[in-house]
């Protein structure tokens, strides 16, 4: 899974992936019916919200697309969410990417990781568990957890470790499926609740 992980990068790399061009300045109007949920500089006060400040332009488009897809399909397709799926519905491609630059443009805060956590997060983020055939995280998301962005991998780094618990038990269950090749489902299936809670909390930490 490492090797795959390297190899996509790469891939998108080598093939100039398409980067998302939008004007932060336009995006912030845009984004002022965000702030509510993500507050007004993309770092959510609510811990079962993400945090947007300062996450890859791409990776943000992609989510937004992905959210009007579900709304279009009745949730077939793409990343269903019954309040995002109305928040994107509405959206332009350049809405998009001018929201998705704005929030990019912006420094997210830190957060931080229960001491007791801090060793096995270390241990499983960055060397995964090659018995129970856990990929490490440092694979994709590299050694901060900033992610790739033309491979498309997000910045993780200081996520309320609330919505990141919720995002890898969505992927465990199979509710949220709109990951490359199937990579988070596959991994996330092998997690227990132990693992989830260690991680998440271990990745607000990171920054």
């Amino acid at each position: 899974m490492k090797k795959l992980c390297l190899l996509i990068g790469m891939t998108f790399m080598l093939s100039g992936a398409a980067v998302a061009n939008g004007d932060a300045a336009a995006g912030k109007e845009k984004a002022a019916t965000c702030a509510a949920c993500h507050g007004p500089d993309g770092n959510s006060v609510i811990e079962a919200n993400p945090k947007l400040a300062g996450q890859h332009p791409n990776y943000l488009v992609k989510q937004l697309q992905e959210f009007k897809l579900a709304a279009e399909t009745g949730g077939e397709e793409g990343r269903n969410n019954a309040v995002m799926n109305g928040m994107a519905a509405p959206l332009s491609q350049q809405d998009m990417e001018d929201i998705a630059a704005y929030y990019a443009s912006q420094e997210m805060t830190s957060g931080t990781t229960i001491e007791e956590y801090v060793e096995p997060g270390e241990a499983l983020y960055r060397g995964g568990d090659e018995e129970r055939g856990i990929t490490a995280c440092i694979a994709c998301h590299g050694p901060n957890g900033n992610g790739m962005q033309l491979a498309g991998f997000p910045d993780i780094s200081g996520q309320h470790a609330a919505y990141t618990a919720a995002q890898l038990n969505a992927f465990k269950d199979g509710l949220r499926h709109n990951d490359m090749n199937g990579m988070m489902r596959d991994i996330a299936q092998k997690l227990t609740d132990e693992d989830i809670a260690i991680l998440a909390s271990y990745i607000s930490g990171l920054h």
